[in-house]
């Protein structure tokens, strides 16, 4: 499978839905495969909150592939043989695209929080920029799981002759209250941190030891991202032998795994970002710009696939059904799937062969 890694450079305004300008910016971005000749073979993926372009393919010296491996790649669902795939970082990332940490043009100092929030149509008018100086104006499909699913819908909306093809997993046509509860404890912990210093920290602080309001917030999103089932199944009761029972910061193992992947990522994702990203998840609502959810659905020309998962408690199944209701009300083209898992959230990247042949299906 051919990987090609680029930046892409941009001195054209981005108009932002907050009606500020974000000008210059880049946006990183990462493709598998071959272009065609007629430039008609191309799908689209979109990464999650905590994802990058980085979708598929091992980076040399890296053990770990890229985040959705397992389905993209030469003879997989997305068959990298037959398709071009594109996936790019959202704008307000740390992977490459312009954010937080950036320098605000013309200075050379970091944007911090002088950043302007984005909102998930600026992350998709971000990547019709990219994909038209390619010289690409259609796609064969846009997929995407969880604040991925959010863009392929959002997509599917504002652009209706974009793609054939939309397919969406574990995601919403509004984010909820739980949700944004969940993402609550997150930006409490950042921003009370110490360490924080109020978004003025420099670039490299957290590299060494990470953030702790970082590791703290993440651990309520893991929790989120998983079901009481998996828990049960990963952890049961078990405790970390060499950790007394009656010590008072003994742990069980689901707490020593909650440990060290929080307290991992909290080195290697930037604070400022997260707290951008999530703004924009919480902001997610496929009504906002139209009459109505309806007059937003109604939009749609494309095939739209909709793949919930059964354990899923950030965004329930009932949320993608609503969307599959109406579009079945509108005589609309569409799949419905729900995926039996106890996995949770997180069964969109970890449980691909509940899945991957249903993709296979739809590509064809």
């Amino acid at each position: 499978m051919k990987i090609e890694t680029k930046t892409a450079h941009f001195s054209s305004p981005l108009y932002l839905e907050s009606g500020r300008i974000l000008e210059p910016y880049e946006i990183a971005y990462e493709t598998y495969g071959e272009l065609n000749e007629e430039k008609s073979n191309v799908i689209l993926v979109c990464h999650a909150l905590s994802g990058s372009h980085h979708a598929a393919g091992t980076y040399e010296g890296d053990r770990k592939p890229g985040w959705w491996d397992g389905l993209i790649g030469d003879g997989k669902a997305i068959d990298t043989t037959r398709y071009f795939v594109i996936c790019t970082n959202v704008i307000g990332s740390c992977f490459g695209s312009t954010g937080p940490m950036s320098e605000s043009y013309p200075s050379l100092e970091p944007y911090r929080l002088k950043f302007p929030v984005v909102t998930i149509k600026d992350m998709i008018r971000a990547q019709m920029h990219l994909l038209s100086d390619l010289g690409i104006y259609h796609v064969r499909a846009v997929i995407g799981g969880s604040m991925g699913g959010m863009q392929a819908l959002q997509f599917a909306v504002d652009y209706p002759n974009f793609a054939d093809d939309i397919i969406s997993l574990a995601a919403t046509y509004a984010t909820r209250p739980w949700t944004i509860a969940f993402n609550k404890v997150a930006v409490e912990a950042i921003r009370r941190d110490p360490r924080f210093k109020h978004g003025n920290y420099a670039k490299d602080d957290f590299k060494e030891e990470g953030l702790d309001g970082l590791a703290v917030g993440r651990i309520a999103g893991h929790i989120s991202y998983l079901s009481p089932d998996s828990m049960d199944e990963k952890f049961g009761r078990n405790y970390v032998s060499n950790d007394g029972l009656f010590e008072l910061f003994g742990r069980y193992e689901v707490e020593r795994y909650m440990e060290y992947n929080t307290n991992n990522f909290s080195t290697i994702f930037d604070p400022l970002s997260y707290l951008y990203i999530v703004k924009a998840i919480n902001t997610f609502n496929l009504s906002r710009g139209y009459d109505s959810l309806y007059d937003a659905v109604s939009r749609i020309k494309a095939r739209v696939h909709l793949v919930s998962f059964s354990s899923d408690y950030l965004f329930f199944p009932s949320e993608m059904e609503h969307i599959a209701k109406m579009l079945e009300r509108n005589g609309q083209e569409y799949t419905y799937l729900e995926v039996e898992s106890s996995y949770g959230h997180d069964a969109f990247l970890v449980e691909l062969d509940k899945f991957d042949q249903h993709i296979k299906d739809v590509l064809k």
